[in-house]
Parts: C-alpha cells; structure tokens; sequence
C-alpha cells in the first residue's frame, strides 16, 4: 500500500514546454466539439477543411492505376529525396513554366506540403529567427516555425484591397532577425490570387534584405475567370534570380488525392549561397527516410497528359458554380461582407461588428456549429487579428451551400435580433 501511494505522488508527465506557443486551432476544439456531435447522433455539415474526397471529388481514374500497378515494387524504402521518375517529372514541369535550369537534384518530394514545411523550417531557424509570414495564413507556418524557435512576424493583408498584401507593411516589420519570407498565392483562406506587380515588391524585398522566399503553392491550378497564378520563382528567374526560394506544391488539391500525402519542394536562385543550409535539409530529409513510395508513383501521371481540375474552374464546372452561389449566397445576409476568390476554395467573410458584436469567434462558431450543425473555422485560427471573420469551404454542392449558408443566415438573424433586444 505504501509503495502505491508513493507512486500517486509521482509527478505527472507533460507536454514540452516548445509546444506552448504551438496552435493549430483548424483542427482543435471546434473539431473535437463537431466529433462529439457526431457521436451523439447528428449530421454535421462541414465547410472547415479542404478535403475533397467526402464532396465526391475523386482523383482521376490514370493516377489510381499507375499506383495501383506499381504497388508491387513500392514495397521498400525509396531514395530520401523521392524517386528519380517522380522527380525528373516535378523538374519538368516547372521547365515547362519557364524554369529551364530546373534539375532533378532540386527537388525534394514529401508526405504532403506539410512535412516539407516542417523539414524546411526545422532545417533553416536558429532561436529568435523571425519569419514573415501572412495574416490571414496558413496556420501550419505559423505553428511550425515557432515549434522550430523562431518567432512568426505576421504581415496583414489587406481586406479592402482584394485581401493582398501591402509591400510597404511588409518591408516595416523587416528586422536583422528576419529570416526568410512567406508567401502564400493563391490563398488559404482569403481566395486571394496576387498580381505579378504584388509578387515583384516581395521578391525585391527579399532581395534588398537577404532574405528566403518560401513559396506555397499548392492551389496554383486553381484559379476562375481572369486570374493567374504566377510561380515566384519565375518572377524571381525574370529579375536577376538572386534570391534563394523554395517553392512548395503537390497532388493534394488539383489532383485530390489529399490522403496520399503526396508533396514537393523546388529549389531555386543562388543555390552557392545555400550549401550549408542544403546540407542540413538533405539531413532533415534523410531522418526520415522517405517519402511515402506509393504515392510517389502518382507525380509523373499527374504532372503529364490531361490535366482533369480544368473542368472543374471553368463557368460551368463544379468548383467555380459553387464558388459564385458561396458567394452570393453570403452576400446577400444583412452585415455579412465577402470578397470573392479568385483561386482554390475558401471564402473568409466579415460580419458587421456593429450588428453582430462578436468578443470570440472561436465561441461564435461553437454556437453555430451547436444550434445549425454547420461547421466552419473561425478567423483566428488563421492568426487573423480580430473576430469578426470564419472561413468557409466552398466544396460542397450548390444546393447543399443553400442549405447551409440559410442555416447560417437563420442562426445570424437570432444573433442579430437577441443583440437588438439588449
């Protein structure tokens, strides 16, 4: 008995205090919450992350059978980089978009764009570093460069200006600490597609301030009517290619296989002035032996031949009517304002704070998801800074958007109405 209680003493084991500042909030309480719905016996209607596949977005019939028939010699461990064939195919591709030098020895294939992120930042930040990194963002960059001890330095966006960002506000938060550069086009969460001229002011800042352009590119295919998705890297080839960038993309959006975790990374620039920084990425790659080998073998069908997402953004295609009901549907609610995207499948609306006086979006979306079952994510977990903004996914069909913004514009107006009362 004495010796049991002496273990009860024992202290508890916890979390590493690295993780405190740690948050990735797209997949936290709200989530956990919707779960327990779930398990209750409720239909959850989810408009909070990107995954295609339960909106009956499947991946194309050519890249199931290539992994299908190359199972059999996917068995081992691959090369830490990533097969040859997979690789030689991310080269060219970005050869074909004007990348000529591209080789097949700047490329690193991962487990999705997320790990790259990890392997990139774990690879480059000592304590303190600063990364400047959008606001609204992805939350993954702001929680991995402070897992790896460097401080995120979040530049805003601009609303009122098609959610760009404002160069001049970029450049102000630049200090001797900055490290490197984040640039997200097109946009998670805000839809925002960025004009060459936005992409020239960012490249030329890092070029002024010695500073790495990481480059996340994964909905680059995704963009409706005019808009354009210009690789930065490009950009940076067209102006002297002097800065060090790495572009990041993968199979997990155009191609909708997100749970192959299927990802890539181009380096590009003066790779001279980078030796020691590759080395340690090479290091990051080989800890973790390789990349997933199956899902590997779906790059050079998807890269090559018919590029099946175009049927999908063009008037007529899924993604691009859901896109415009989204909306217009979210427009037409009293104190709700949305700037339409112009690439992948996020809208990140306002509410009127003068009509809907929200204190905590996080609780805000809570209540939502507890009266209408509707589950979206609330703005701050996206290092947004306010809470008057969620982010909808816009992957479900039109009349299932219908159906679910009018539960959100019902679930509005009792908001609205019991703040009137007050």
């Amino acid at each position: 008995m004495e010796q049991f209680q002496d273990l009860t003493q024992q202290s508890e084991f916890k979390q590493a205090q690295k993780l405190r500042n740690v948050r990735y909030d797209v997949r936290g309480p709200i989530a956990e919450e919707a779960a327990r719905l779930e398990h209750a016996g409720h239909r959850i209607t989810k408009l909070n992350i990107g995954n295609m596949a339960p909106f009956g977005f499947e991946a194309p019939d050519s890249i199931l059978v290539d992994m299908i028939k190359n199972l059999p010699t996917a068995q081992g461990y691959s090369d830490s980089q990533g097969i040859y064939s997979a690789r030689t195919a991310v080269a060219q591709y970005y050869q074909s978009r004007g990348m000529r030098d591209a080789e097949v020895e700047d490329v690193i294939l991962g487990n999705g764009v997320s790990e790259l992120i990890t392997m990139v930042l774990q690879a480059m930040l000592n304590p303190g570093d600063e990364v400047l990194i959008p606001a609204p963002d992805y939350p993954l960059w702001t929680g991995v460069t402070t897992l790896a001890g460097g401080r995120a330095v979040h530049y805003i966006c601009d609303e009122n200006n098609r959610w760009w960002p404002d160069p001049e506000e970029i450049e102000s938060k630049v200090t001797p600490a900055t490290k490197a550069l984040v640039l997200i086009n097109p946009n998670n969460p805000t839809g925002a597609v960025y004009p060459r001229e936005i992409l020239e002011a960012m490249v030329d800042i890092c070029r002024r301030h010695n500073l790495i352009l990481l480059a996340d590119e994964i909905y680059e295919k995704i963009t409706y009517d005019d808009a354009e998705a210009i690789n930065a890297c490009t950009v940076v080839r067209d102006t002297g290619d002097d800065v060090f960038t790495i572009t990041f993309s993968g199979l997990s959006k155009t191609w909708r296989v997100a749970g192959f975790r299927s990802g890539w990374i181009l380096i590009s620039g003066p790779k001279y002035r980078a030796k020691n920084y590759l080395e340690g990425l090479t290091l990051m790659s080989n800890l973790r032996m390789c990349p997933n080998v199956p899902a590997q073998h779906a790059i050079q069908t998807a890269l090559g031949g018919y590029q099946s997402i175009d049927e999908f953004i063009y008037p007529g295609g899924r993604l691009y009517e859901q896109r415009n009901a989204a909306y217009k549907l979210l427009s037409d609610i009293e104190g709700v304002k949305v700037e339409q995207m112009d690439g992948a499948m996020y809208l990140f609306p306002r509410l009127d704070p003068k009509i809907y006086p929200i204190d905590n979006d996080e609780a805000f979306v809570i209540e939502l998801l507890r009266q209408q079952k509707i589950l979206v994510s609330h703005g701050r977990a996206f290092n947004w800074i306010n809470d008057q903004h969620f982010r909808l996914v816009t992957l479900p069909a039109v009349e299932e958007l219908e159906e679910a913004v009018a539960g959100i514009a019902d679930f509005l107006a009792d908001y609205r109405d019991a703040f009137a009362r007050a």
